[in-house]
């Protein structure tokens, strides 16, 4: 494969997921492996792409769980919608989503087609909701997906792990550590 086949996609790396003590824990490992993961994509010549979730206050973009609950979050402009303080991931592109798969509404499987990319490695919060719908849509497109262990964080680590378990089993993905990351994204 060439160094166009495969990217990184970082999912909800953002301040206002991070305010939740289960992801706060986690916080300081997952920036510095985002940002590891970053920098290896990017001297293998890959792109990195970042999907965050912004919210419109009008209720326009909530989700139903949202509504019913009568608040939302990770507004447009807001603390919240900004990246985790020290990331440094320099993306590709940032789309912003209103769902759990960076998939929905975004354009994302038209982009990643346009620049050639075959496979996703993804990274990001959280396993059991975002990382997971994504991974899930990417097979429905059609890309092969890895995940990178150590740069997915979740606020129930029994059921996200789990998921990604699941997800590997039945659709063939990869769960990726440190060296088999350098290894796929090394050189081109």
């Amino acid at each position: 494969m060439t160094a166009t086949s495969t990217a990184v996609l970082f999912i909800d790396m953002q301040e206002g997921f991070f305010e939740f003590p289960d992801l706060a824990d986690h916080r300081e490992l997952l920036v510095g492996e985002a940002n590891w993961l970053a920098a290896v994509a990017r001297s293998g010549g890959h792109r990195v792409y970042v999907a965050n979730t912004v919210h419109r206050p009008d209720r326009s973009t909530w989700t139903l769980k949202m509504l019913e609950d009568g608040q939302g979050f990770n507004f447009e402009g807001s603390q919240q919608a900004e990246p985790l303080d020290g990331l440094d991931l320099r993306p590709t592109a940032v789309l912003a989503k209103t769902r759990d798969s960076a998939f929905f509404g975004t354009g994302l499987a038209e982009r990643l087609r346009a620049d050639g990319i075959r496979r996703l490695v993804l990274a990001g919060v959280t396993a059991e909701s975002c990382v997971s719908a994504t991974g899930r849509d990417a097979f429905a497109h059609d890309f092969e997906v890895v995940y990178a262990r150590l740069a997915i964080a979740s606020s129930d680590a029994d059921r996200g792990w789990r998921d990604l378990d699941n997800l590997s089993a039945d659709f063939r993905q990869q769960i990726l550590d440190r060296p088999d990351l350098q290894r796929l994204l090394g050189c081109a």
